[in-house]
Parts: structure tokens; sequence; C-alpha cells
């Protein structure tokens, strides 16, 4: 993997966003040029500006994905050789208070990217990152597989669904694997994973980010919506793993990579938020629980879990990370870093260990 994006040009769309910035991070280490496309973050503190991430960048722009022409220009004048496309509204509660922008964004986002991509050359291969929230959920034990239906239920999850479509649409109207190396030489995949967890993430409306937020704010009670509620919990290592490997393929014309592809936790890492939240105070050695009735109004699952086994079959790929160093690397990530140590150490560090992890 590392000889292979060594000097490889990649484009990240949502570079600046906590698991943009983790790949931009590996990537760099990778010594693969990075081209990134996002808004600029908002507030501080963000894994962008902490790992100093803008250093890493061949190119940067600080722009709307919605912005079809300057987009356009940036795909242009850089030339890129295999995207990732991570920009989006990614918050669940925030697309019920405005479900008009989250659809804007994230629809109109992946059709500005493939519009942009039909006028160069240079793209092989495109990874489109989805989430499991596309799957229509039935709140069962089962997990979803890829063949399940689509759906969604809240305005991010319809709208990450209609990513899909429109994925599909695109690689079936002008990527068809069919024509590849005839008409085209550009392959599109798209992937679905869990509740990603690691430092770095500061998101609203999200468990880990909210935990960490009432601790080091002196707050001491977080409070949790649905402590029994279960989520494909994984180390921000694993599904990034997958999308590197579908892109790798994809850039070497595997046609048959060209699909929909999930990327969940072992089945007993689905652990409950309350257990998530238990061990964010083992670990940090602070902290109280309180429980507030959640908004009904504002629908969340409550049992949501991904069948892998396509991935493992056919890519050789395996979660690497269980949730409990997960969780560890996570916490304790947050830990050094309202400490003063060297975040951007320990991050390389947890980067290694893990390639170590998957040579073996």
């Amino acid at each position: 993997m590392k000889e292979f994006y060594k000097n490889k040009k990649v484009l990240i769309t949502g570079h600046t966003g906590f698991k943009g910035g983790w790949l931009v991070k590996w990537l760099s280490m990778m010594n693969a040029k990075i081209y990134g496309y996002a808004l600029k973050p908002e507030e501080f503190p963000n894994i962008f500006e902490i790992l100093k991430l803008e250093e890493k960048m061949t190119a940067n722009e600080f722009a709307d994905i919605r912005d079809i022409d300057k987009l356009k220009k940036f795909v242009k004048e850089n030339q890129p050789e295999i995207i990732f496309h991570l920009a989006a509204q990614p918050i669940v509660r925030i697309s019920y208070d405005d479900p008009r922008d989250t659809y804007d964004t994230n629809i109109f986002g992946i059709i500005n990217l493939l519009e942009a991509v039909r006028e160069v050359k240079s793209v092989k291969a495109i990874v489109i990152i989805t989430t499991d929230k596309v799957y229509h959920n039935r709140e069962w034990m089962w997990p979803y597989r890829e063949i399940d239906e689509l759906r969604g239920y809240d305005p991010y999850s319809t709208s990450k669904a209609c990513v899909e479509l429109i994925a599909r649409s695109y690689h079936d109207s002008f990527f068809n694997p069919k024509d590849y190396g005839k008409t085209h030489n550009t392959l599109i995949a798209t992937v679905r994973a869990g509740n990603v967890v690691a430092g770095g993430d500061w998101s609203k409306d999200r468990l880990i980010p909210d935990i960490i937020r009432a601790i080091y704010d002196k707050k001491t009670k977080f409070v949790i919506r649905s402590p029994e509620a279960t989520r494909p919990w994984q180390f921000v290592l694993s599904p990034l793993y997958g999308y590197l490997t579908v892109g790798k393929l994809l850039y070497e014309g595997k046609t048959d990579v060209a699909d929909a592809w999930n990327f969940g936790p072992e089945f007993d890492d689905c652990i409950s938020v309350r257990e998530v939240a238990n061990r964010a105070i083992k670990i940090l050695g602070e902290g109280q629980i309180e429980i507030t009735p959640k908004d009904d109004r504002k629908h969340e699952a409550t049992m949501l879990n991904l069948d892998s086994t396509k991935a493992k079959s056919f890519l050789k790929w395996r979660p690497i990370v269980r949730i409990d160093r997960g969780l560890d690397y996570t916490f304790n990530w947050y830990k050094k870093y309202y400490e003063g140590e060297d975040v951007t150490k320990y991050t390389e560090d947890i980067i290694k260990t893990f390639e170590e992890n998957e040579k073996s």
C-alpha cells in the first residue's frame, strides 16, 4: 500500500474534517501528493490545524463543494488520479434542523464532483464515502449486506442513500466497467462504514466529542440520550484501510471492485452507548453519566450492524483494531492533547502500529 500511493496524485474532498484529516495524515506518511478541497475549519480545536495538515498538501482549496465552477477549475488544474469523496453535511440531528442544506450539500456535492471528473482524463479511481445509515433499518439483529434495500430515515441518511443511487447512475451511464479501456479509464465505488472513533473529532451531536467537551470544559457530567442503543463502532484506520484498498484496486483496473462495499466491525464490537461512556470514564479518570430522555421528534437508530463478508472475502480486508484498543487509542489521544503532549507523534505511532499489524 505504501509503495503504491507514493507520488500518486490524490484528491480528498472534505479533507479538513475528522475522517479526512486522518486520511491526509496517513497518505502524507505514504508520500502521496495530496490535493484537498473543503470548507475551512470553522472552530478550534480541529484535527486539520492541530496536526498542521495544510503543510502536507500539494494543493489546498478552501471552498464549498456546491460551487461547481470552482470545483471544476480545481480538478482541471490539478489532474488528480485518485479521488476520495468525503465532503458532506454528516450529522444526523443537524439534518433535522436544516434538511435543505443537508440535501443540497450531499446530493449536489456528488453531482458536481462527478461532472468535474467527466471533463478530465486523469482520474482513474473515485471512492465515494457514504454511511451505514443508507440502509432501510428494520432495527433487527441481522447485519445489512450491500444488496439490501437502500432507504435511510432522517434527511442525512436519505441524502446519502441518494448519493449511492447517483453514483450508481454515473457508474452505469458514463463510467460503465463494460466500457473500461474503450471509452473511459475511470472506475467508481461507494463505501459504507459505521460509527468511526478516534482522536481529533470535535463535531457536534456525536457521543465521543460530547464526552470530551463535558469533561474538559469541567462540566464533569455528560448527557447521553440512548444508553442501550448499539452502534457499529470502529477505529478510524480500519475503514480508511478499506477505502485505500478500493482506491488502489480501482486504479489498477479491477472492474469487479467498481461496486458498493461495507467496512464494518466484528459483530461483538457493536457495543452500547453506555459501554462506550463507561470506558471513557475509566481511561480519562473522571466524568459522570447523565441520562436524558431523547427527543422523539429526531429519530435515531437503536440497532444497526454491517455485514462485511464481501470485503473480507474479495478484498482480504479485516477490521484490524478491535473496539477495546480503538477506544484506548481514542481517549488517550484526547488526554494527551489536553495535557499538552505531542499528538502528532502519537497519531503517527498509531498508524505505524496499524501498518505492522496489517502485515502480520
